[in-house]
């Protein structure tokens, strides 16, 4: 076991990244029913670990990776990837992304939090409609190379399953409804989300085989597969066939970047937080947010952006990959999460925000309200704003028993955990 040991410079470089608590789970929306997956195999805990996600099946991946031996980063790369696949309109390799991770050190201490920043950027090319450039598999492998405990084509597996076939959930269908056919007049998209002019229903079956392609690619290749060679070359041309605008040097100048969060105090808690840009009145991008919590206290929590609800609403042919907005001429979005510990740096707290420019502002306040009295107190957050909570006022580890999570009541995701 070396979950607690970062990986040295070597792993990285061999992936490609250095060159360019509880008793129960809560299915908020579903009720408390143990067993309520919307449909989906139930993942029976068998260690303790919390996994949360803006979509159920993506939170199971996250609890099966726990389950496996997974610390949190290993667990929180899975859901992300998953999330790719199962909430594609606010997640997806082509988008990008923030986490605040707080893991163990070498030693096994505890350590303070840190950012990991992997936003979507704009293309150096031109093109009818500008995609941004990929950074989601960047920075979750990043994440997983750094921190993880498993071979990392663990965390991509869960992914590329449920791309052959997976049900398209409650969460899914409601953004279809949002776009509804426009989102079907690129005839690679509406190959996957949508048949005879009508976008798919939950409950019906998402199909993407070439996405599972891609996710084949990146479990055996890795990131040098999808950044660099005869992929990167094959996946710019295929974009730009869809407006992209994107070239080889757009992925191989994508890093991500490890950073300071925002730091603040209540309740005699410090609060780090992703920092997030005022949003000025200004309509932001959606957003889907995911975390988890291992046994050693590491946590990670992490918010995704197609730069728009599906992005350019175009696939790239043949790889599957839905395009994310270019941030050219778009604001931001605000990927919002937070962290609570206590002065010795023990977890307390962990949340996410999501609802546009409602976000950063839904993540602190259901920080702030997890900490206060030493409980959480799920109260809903104003709107527009949705916030998900790992809450363990008797600090992990040691208070395992007194943790809880929830998924906010309004939306469609799931927090499942136990021991």
């Amino acid at each position: 076991m070396h979950s607690h040991i970062l990986r040295p410079t070597a792993a990285l470089a061999a992936l490609g990244i250095l060159s360019g608590c509880g008793i129960g789970h809560q299915t908020l929306g579903l009720g408390n029913n143990e067993n309520a997956s919307l449909g989906q195999g139930n993942v029976a805990p068998s260690v303790f670990g919390y996994a949360v996600a803006d979509e159920p099946q993506a939170a199971l991946v996250g609890r099966k990776i726990l389950n496996e031996g997974g610390n949190a980063a290993d667990a929180a790369a899975a859901e992300g990837f998953a999330l790719s696949v199962t909430l594609p309109s606010r997640a997806g390799l082509g988008g990008g992304g923030a986490c605040i991770v707080k893991m163990p050190d070498a030693q096994g201490h505890m350590a303070a939090p840190v950012t990991l920043l992997f936003p979507a950027g704009s293309p150096s090319g031109n093109g009818s409609r500008p995609a941004a450039v990929p950074a989601l598999a960047r920075g979750l492998l990043a994440l997983q190379a750094r921190y993880g405990n498993l071979p990392y084509a663990s965390v991509i597996e869960p992914a590329e399953q449920l791309a052959t076939s997976s049900p398209v959930s409650p969460a899914l269908a409601a953004d279809l409804q949002v776009v509804g056919p426009a989102l079907l007049d690129d005839p690679a998209a509406a190959a996957v989300f949508g048949t005879n002019g009508t976008v798919l229903p939950a409950g019906a079956n998402l199909a993407q085989p070439d996405l599972a392609g891609t996710f084949e690619m990146l479990r055996t290749q890795g990131l040098q597969g999808f950044y660099a060679g005869a992929y990167a070359q094959a996946f710019v041309t295929a974009a730009d066939q869809a407006g992209a605008g994107l070239t080889t040097a757009d992925l191989a100048n994508s890093t991500p970047t490890y950073g300071a969060p925002v730091i603040s105090r209540a309740h005699g808690l410090s609060l780090a937080m992703l920092p997030t840009a005022d949003a000025d009145g200004k309509t932001l991008p959606a957003s889907a947010a995911f975390m988890a919590l291992d046994k050693n206290g590491g946590v990670v929590a992490c918010a995704t952006s197609m730069n728009n609800l599906f992005g350019t609403g175009r696939i790239a042919p043949g790889t599957g990959v839905l395009l994310a907005a270019s941030p050219h001429d778009a604001p931001a979005p605000q990927l919002a999460a937070g962290i609570a510990y206590d002065d010795s740096l023990t977890f307390r707290a962990a949340a996410t925000g999501t609802g546009q420019a409602g976000a950063a502002a839904a993540a602190r306040l259901a920080l702030i309200d997890a900490v206060t009295d030493g409980r959480h107190r799920n109260a809903p957050v104003p709107e527009p704003g949705r916030a998900d909570v790992i809450s363990c006022p008797g600090g992990v580890p040691g208070g395992e028993a007194s943790c809880s999570a929830s998924a906010d009541p309004r939306g469609l995701g799931l927090a499942i955990g136990g021991r």
